[in-house]
């Protein structure tokens, strides 16, 4: 009788139990995300080397309308907006941009050196957008992959002014 009485007792604690945890799971407000907490701030806080371009680069690639929608994802992600990451199609929407402008480099900067800043720009773009979009995502991830982001870019301007600079050195050979 009371093996009895005991079996019904943990059975009915078990189930009551049970209960109330898928209770308080439901009651909990989901976190905001990480990447919508980044403000601009946190951001002039990492510290690299921004080069910006030179008057002829400038000039040189002023067609290049491609090279300045990603410069305006740049100021964006500066400010702390990443929601260009966190578009519903934004596989597609990176995917079609890089295309478009490996396809679009201008004569006077299309080298191997550029196609190569190019595709490193691409590769931190897919992993800041992998990080901005995953729950589990640390503020310092974060933080880590959008420097790796900004030096990319950065390096990209930095080698548009080093061939631009190259070419306008006249150099006399005896």
């Amino acid at each position: 009788m009371t093996i009895r009485f005991l079996s019904i007792l943990g059975l009915g604690l078990l189930l009551f139990s049970c209960k109330e945890t898928s209770e308080t799971n439901a009651a909990e407000t989901p976190e905001e995300p990480i990447s919508q907490k980044i403000s601009e701030n946190d951001i002039s806080k990492i510290n690299y080397t921004d080069y910006v371009l030179d008057s002829k680069t400038e000039i040189a690639i002023e067609d290049w309308v491609k090279y300045q929608e990603i410069d305006a994802v740049v100021k964006n992600v500066k400010q702390g907006d990443l929601s260009y990451f966190h578009d519903n199609d934004r596989a597609n929407i990176i995917r079609n941009f890089f295309i478009a402008l490996k396809k679009a480099i201008p004569d006077t900067i299309n080298t191997p050196a550029i196609s190569s800043r190019i595709l490193v720009l691409e590769t931190k773009t897919w992993k800041l957008e992998s990080f901005a979009n995953l729950s589990t995502t640390t503020e310092e991830e974060l933080n880590q992959t959008i420097k790796e982001f900004l030096v990319s870019f950065s390096n990209l301007n930095l080698q548009m002014n080093k061939k631009l600079e190259k070419d306008s050195q006249q150099i006399d050979k005896p």
